[in-house]
């Protein structure tokens, strides 16, 4: 497998993909690209759905995945994977999704270790009373996401 690493600028500011064969594996704000880009070619896909959702034509990817994390972790992210788009839970939910209330604080510490941020929308997670919590990218971010999917408001998935 052969790594690869691109940049993309976006209206949230720079965001540094990197993947392989097996399909996108991280995704981060960073300040700026650097010069350790490799054979961005295989993240063109990646690119023109970013790019499709910031425009606001893109409502959901379809990509090839392949973050590192452990069992658990993976089974959050494909809980927060569901929330459709335009759509907010908490982690209430995520928590009653997979089955197990008691797990509140570990699904919180999961999708804050989500390596693909605005792909596996850990952004549509929201506080039980509505307010912003926690973002990667800065609540700044989150605020602006919710606000390109609030433009067709839908329901909240749980």
């Amino acid at each position: 497998m052969s790594l690869a690493i691109t940049y993309l600028s976006t209206p949230l500011g720079w965001l540094r993909l990197e993947g392989e064969s097996m399909g996108l594996s991280r995704l981060d704000f960073v300040e700026g690209p650097s010069s350790d880009t490799i054979n961005s070619e295989s993240l063109q896909r990646a690119i023109e759905q970013l790019n499709e959702y910031f425009e606001g034509t893109r409502k959901e990817f379809k990509l090839y995945l392949s973050p590192s994390g452990t069992h658990f972790q993976k089974n959050v992210w494909a809980a927060v994977s569901r929330i459709p788009y335009g759509a907010t839970c908490s982690y209430e939910d995520i928590a009653k999704a997979l089955g197990d209330i008691k797990v509140i604080r570990a699904a919180a510490a999961a999708n804050g270790r989500n390596p693909l941020p605005i792909v596996i929308p850990c952004h549509r997670i929201i506080g039980k009373d509505g307010s912003l919590t926690g973002y990667s990218g800065g609540l700044w971010r989150k605020k602006w996401l919710l606000e390109l999917e609030s433009r067709e408001k839908q329901p909240t998935l749980w």
